[in-house]
């Protein structure tokens, strides 16, 4: 393979998808790589957008289906301690993409910095975060954030300020290929009650997720500021199957796969859902899952 010259290293071929996502299914990418450095990253992408060889950026997998056909191109991970370094600056917390979401919310509170306390419970990374503009029930992600280091698919590093940035419900401009490191602008406060607001947040959110161990996925957007579960609850979908995979019957906006599940069941049990509901309450259902 001459576009992986030197980066051999870091560079595997059909590495299966499933263990990095959520729901544990999907199958294997063309070409896999976890690079180190910076450098490594950008000659990734450089050399991709110099083959026309498509690239995608895996972040936690909590939010992914892949294809039991797996997909063609290049999967990113950014695995490496490199990606995921968060410092203080002042009142900023700067904070690499690769780097969970969960310990940005952490940091913040233990450093005694207002704002993220919301965002607890929250699963993926930070770049995931930010290409979503994830977000609780009261504050999302895009709230807080004061700049960007992105790669764009052409491989170049560039920078975005607040003004270049746009935030709206679960969606962003933040389409770079990859979200290399960002600046939160956050306030003051005590760093005993921050971590008390966090417990209690954390418990909630803990309370409406399945109690099943089975690997699970959020499926569907929130509808005008409301989970989408209720309403699937009221289409009397829970519980419903196809395959091995199931409608929770605790939340009924996560599915439960099972050892015997693919992801066509996924995807048809998601079109199965989307059009009962449509059918019988006259809402149309768009969902939160990215499907690759």
């Amino acid at each position: 393979m001459a576009w992986t010259r030197g980066l051999e290293h870091i560079v595997r071929e059909n590495e299966p998808l499933a263990p990095y996502t959520w729901l544990r299914l999907g199958g294997p990418a063309r070409y896999f790589a976890e690079p180190t450095t910076v450098e490594e990253l950008t000659t990734l992408v450089q050399r991709c957008h110099e083959q026309g060889l498509p690239a995608r950026m895996l972040g936690g997998g909590s939010n992914l289906l892949v294809s039991d056909q797996g997909v063609e191109g290049l999967v990113i991970h950014l695995s490496a301690g490199s990606f995921a370094q968060i410092r203080r600056e002042g009142n900023r917390l700067v904070v690499g993409g690769g780097a969970k979401l969960s310990h940005l919310v952490s940091a913040a509170a233990r450093e005694g910095l207002v704002g993220l306390e919301d965002l607890v419970g929250i699963p993926g990374t930070v770049g995931g975060a930010l290409h979503g503009n994830a977000g609780g029930q009261h504050d999302d992600v895009g709230t807080w954030i004061k700049s960007a280091t992105v790669i764009t698919r052409g491989g170049e590093t560039a920078q975005r300020g607040r003004p270049e940035m746009h935030f709206a419900y679960r969606s962003s401009n933040l389409d770079e290929l990859i979200i290399l490191e960002a600046a939160f602008e956050l306030e003051s406060g005590d760093s005993v009650e921050i971590t008390k607001r966090v417990q209690k947040n954390w418990i909630v959110k803990r309370a409406a997720l399945p109690a099943s161990s089975a690997p699970q996925g959020y499926i569907f957007r929130d509808i005008g500021g409301q989970d989408a579960a209720p309403l699937i609850d009221q289409a009397g979908l829970a519980g419903t199957r196809v395959g091995d995979a199931e409608v929770s019957g605790h939340n009924a906006n996560f599915i439960l796969t099972g050892r015997n599940a693919t992801s066509a069941d996924v995807r048809e049990l998601i079109d199965n859902v989307r059009r009962t509901v449509l059918d019988r309450l006259g809402v149309r259902l768009e969902t939160a899952i990215e499907i690759w």
